[in-house]
């Protein structure tokens, strides 16, 4: 693994009203079966890990995820029409409420649960 930190975070605005300020801090290069985990301050954690063919970009969403204390949801922003996955930290739900509302985003499906993703297959295999 390396990690270039920049010493000087590169900033950027996003957000509906330009109102976010995005701190780039750095780049994390990962060889093949390397895996780094993200902490909050209250403890959840999010692993990523490298394979020879990409990411595993989230442990199970309705496994590992929640058991580290975040549920993975499915966003569609309905200005650019784009797809996100989001985590959403246990007890924070009503903080995410409110930034979708403020970024105009559309809860597609809450990814954290065996019935929900077993929902989602189950439409999916229909198409």
């Amino acid at each position: 693994m390396k990690i270039n930190n920049n010493d000087k975070p590169r900033e950027f605005i996003v957000g509906e009203k330009n109102d976010i300020i995005i701190k780039d801090c750095g780049r994390i290069i990962l060889e093949d079966d390397e895996q780094v985990t993200f902490l909050t301050s209250s403890g959840a954690e999010y692993d990523v890990a490298k394979k020879d063919w990409g990411f595993y970009a989230t442990p199970s969403l309705n496994g590992r995820l929640t058991s580290f204390g975040l549920r993975g949801v499915l966003i569609k922003n309905n200005k650019s029409k784009r797809f996100f996955v989001f985590l959403v930290e246990f007890g924070k739900e009503t903080q995410f409420h409110n930034y979708c509302k403020n970024e105009n985003l559309l809860i597609v499906t809450w990814l954290d649960s065996d019935e929900q993703l077993e929902k989602v297959e189950h439409k999916l295999k229909q198409n």
